[in-house]
């Protein structure tokens, strides 16, 4: 089962135990994971590795709950969710787990801020509370100067940084980035993930970041890696 922090007295921020998914071909089913456990520390910041395929993403979508598993246990905060109702994982995705993606996806009719309190607005927080919680996580950022500019207005890893402070507006547990900076020259890339690195260990959440830049990897707590369906290696 997932570590329940009952030797170390931490309660991991995810657990994902003997984790498999498979989907049908015309070959009949592709296996992508096979038995995949890892666990996330609050404050910790894991890299994913592993070549294009492994089934990086298919894990984070598992983790992030927005997929099921066909065996196995994925565990938020201690809470296990392989089997929870669709409407608790809604809420847990709502408020436990913030999601970040190579693309910003920020909506271009609204401005940083407004982009960032979002996900307040639809947990059912009032626009002042909202807007409060933003100005709070933009100035985390850096961007205070940046809040009344829409998404055209702003230079790539400035529009990043939004998409981070975004995820974290509903204060969540884990945090998880599906090749963050994919999409930026090294520079800038180099300064997101400076970003990432502060936010996660201001905050305390955990989080699991999917990358192909191994010098970033190698910046983080840890490097598991996934192959053939398994995380087959964990580096401390």
């Amino acid at each position: 089962m997932p570590d329940d922090g009952s030797k170390s007295g931490v309660i991991p921020a995810l657990g994902l135990h003997e984790v498999s998914k498979s989907f049908a071909d015309a070959r009949g089913r592709l296996s992508i994971l096979d038995g995949a456990s890892v666990s996330i520390k609050p404050g910790e910041m894991v890299a994913l590795v592993g070549p294009s395929g492994a089934g990086k993403s298919t894990l984070l979508h598992i983790a992030g709950l927005l997929d099921r598993p066909d065996s196995g246990e994925v565990a938020i905060g201690g809470y296990a969710c392989a089997k929870a109702s669709d409407r608790m994982r809604t809420r847990l995705r709502r408020h436990a787990i913030g999601f970040i993606y190579q693309f910003h996806h920020l909506l271009p009719e609204f401005t940083a801020l407004e982009n960032i309190s979002i996900p307040q607005r639809v947990g059912g927080q009032t626009a002042e509370v909202a807007m409060e919680r933003g100005a709070e996580l933009i100035e985390m950022v850096g961007l205070s100067e940046r809040a009344t500019h829409r998404p055209t207005a702003l230079s790539g890893g400035e529009q990043q940084r939004i998409a981070i402070a975004r995820a974290l507006a509903n204060s969540p547990l884990l945090l998880l980035a599906d090749e963050p900076t994919g999409n930026l020259d090294p520079k800038t890339a180099g300064a997101v993930f400076e970003v990432m690195r502060t936010v996660v260990s201001e905050t305390k959440l955990g989080a699991l970041v999917a990358t192909h830049n191994l010098d970033m990897a190698r910046s983080m707590d840890r490097i598991v890696t996934l192959s053939d369906g398994q995380i087959i290696d964990v580096t401390e």
